[in-house]
């Protein structure tokens, strides 16, 4: 039995099905106007994952780099030839492991709510620079306040 963890994740109907296979290579929100419209919240919470690391099943339809369900209009990925993001609540099992290291797009965020404790805070987008080294997703453990 590998110790390679597996997430699936679906849109709302069931009509669109994927699997994440391994960690991903970060965690963030983004509070952007584009994440907020396609989500109809106020910030998005997502995973990247390598683009092989993703496998899904369906009929899904398009918007740019963005794909959803074209029966219930559930968001399921942003792809492009190297990444996917995953929308932390497609998965189909809370993904309490999975700790947000950065937040995007903070000038955009909303009044009432504040920076997430220990993340790094990016204006706009992060550097691409910092994609070739990206930050590893942090434990559960780091993002709780210890007394």
């Amino acid at each position: 039995m590998s110790d390679t963890p597996r997430r699936t994740g679906s849109c709302l109907c069931g009509g669109v099905h994927f699997v994440v296979t391994g960690q991903p290579t970060r965690v963030g929100l983004c509070h952007c106007k584009d994440c907020r419209k396609a989500g109809g919240s106020v910030y998005s919470a997502f995973a990247i994952f390598p683009r092989d690391a993703y496998e899904a099943s369906g009929e899904v339809a398009s918007y740019g780099t963005r794909s959803f369900c074209p029966t219930c209009g559930s968001r399921v990925a942003w792809v492009d030839d190297t990444e996917v993001e995953v929308m932390l609540g497609s998965l189909d099992v809370a993904p309490t492991d999975l700790v947000p290291a950065y937040e995007l797009w903070i000038g955009r965020r909303e009044t009432w709510l504040h920076a997430l404790p220990g993340t790094e805070q990016f204006e706009h987008d992060r550097p691409r620079s910092e994609d070739a080294d990206p930050p590893a997703p942090r434990p559960l453990s780091d993002a709780v306040a210890h007394d």
